[in-house]
């Protein structure tokens, strides 16, 4: 059984939509307590880096993420939900995170362009990838929907395995073990999103 983390920062029914689509039974989980008992976990996630981490903290869910990373089940976090992934965040901060992937999330460098870049990142993107059982059945780079204006930087290179252009490279997907996490929105990317999701199912 997969998991739906529900902190009230999601669009949860869009991710469980996109799981009913490839046959599978997912269930919305807002009780800590319950995380440990699924087979895998989504960590979905839109609005505020710090928003997002009180309310995880308010709801015990902080710590059970914690907890279910160190288990060695899959979990995935989605768009902010893999921001939070990382040690800190400069969005209206510094904000600690969870501290489950080396590095920090940072705003796109706007200034060093003639033409600033237009924030947020909103749209269709290329993710280039590395081998990794996640992209599998995808090509090396592949379109997907993103929206957001912060990015990752992640404290160890062998953590990204997918990175995409915009003003310059950054990073657009990481795995450490059996935690991952992906900037773009595979609920909203049709067919290559839907095979990301597919994927996460098979681990």
């Amino acid at each position: 059984m997969i998991g739906i983390c529900d902190y009230n920062m999601g669009n949860l029914a869009s991710v469980k939509n996109a799981f009913a689509l490839l046959g599978e039974d997912v269930a919305v989980e807002s009780d800590p307590d319950k995380l440990a008992g699924y087979d895998r976990l989504i960590l979905p996630g839109v609005g505020a880096y710090g928003d997002a981490m009180e309310h995880l903290r308010e709801r015990g869910m902080d710590e059970a993420l914690r907890a279910y990373a160190c288990s060695g089940k899959p979990m995935l976090g989605i768009c902010l939900g893999m921001q939070l992934l990382f040690e800190s965040s400069e969005e209206f901060g510094p904000n600690p995170g969870l501290g489950l992937i080396k590095g920090k999330v940072i705003a796109f460098d706007t200034a060093k362009f003639d033409h600033p870049l237009k924030v947020p990142h909103m749209g269709w993107n290329r993710m280039f990838t590395r081998e990794h059982p996640l992209f599998a059945g995808l090509d090396e780079a592949h379109y997907l929907y993103f929206v957001h204006s912060f990015h990752a930087v992640a404290g160890e290179d062998a953590d990204i395995i997918g990175e995409t252009e915009y003003g310059y490279r950054f990073t657009s997907a990481v795995a450490h073990d059996n935690v991952m996490g992906i900037q773009p929105h595979p609920e909203k990317s049709h067919k290559n999103g839907l095979q990301i999701l597919k994927n996460f199912i098979n681990l």
